[in-house]
């Protein structure tokens, strides 16, 4: 099996790991999704998230395979969470902006599952990981804080809340649709700048 070559999958989030991951690690949590989604599992089977979680670990637990897959994986750490493009049009687009919302909530929601004991991002690394500017956010972050979906601590860093989870969890589906409409609207070689894997 190849690597996919335009890296809209992304296997750590597949898996529920972090980049960071020990074998082990690896194993274990994909016996427990195995065991959870596999077909024969009446109750919470599902053959396509099935298929995934096994493409996943096929290139992560082969040492060979995931370090090549890391280099991509690095490469696109940055542009894949850039989901709309900076022209002028995308500025004053309202659905444009409730992507930018739902991928804020995205961002800290995987940072709090994958890294637990330290939830919280600075403005920066949020700023750096969706690839918009510190002004371009203020209104989002604005209006994300009012609606309680996110919070600071006390290091004046950003958290998702248990509203905000829900809230994601709830507009995933539309999240995602919306995501390829942006995706298709673009054009050549930027295309792979504006999608995202699926969940």
């Amino acid at each position: 099996m190849d690597l996919p070559t335009d890296a809209t999958d992304d296997y750590y989030e597949i898996l529920q790991i972090s980049p960071s991951a020990e074998p082990e690690t690896i194993h274990r949590v994909y016996r427990l999704l195995a065991q959870r989604l596999h077909p024969d599992n009446t109750e919470t089977g599902n053959g396509a998230a099935f298929r995934s979680i096994s493409e996943a670990y096929q290139v992560l637990s082969d040492p060979e395979r995931r370090a090549k897959y890391d280099v991509t994986h690095a490469q696109n750490r940055q542009t894949r969470w850039r989901l709309v493009s900076t022209g002028v049009q995308s500025e004053n687009d309202f659905e444009a902006e409730q992507v930018i919302r739902m991928t804020v909530l995205e961002v800290l929601y995987t940072r709090r599952r994958v890294e637990p004991t330290s939830p919280g991002m600075s403005p920066g690394e949020l700023e750096s990981l969706i690839g918009r500017a510190r002004e371009q956010l203020e209104f989002t972050l604005w209006y994300l804080t009012q609606k309680k979906y996110v919070t600071r601590n006390d290091r004046s860093e950003l958290l998702v809340t248990s509203d905000g989870i829900d809230h994601l969890e709830s507009n995933y589906a539309d999240v995602l649709r919306q995501r390829r409409l942006t995706a298709g609207s673009g054009s050549g070689h930027n295309e792979a700048d504006h999608t995202r894997r699926s969940a």
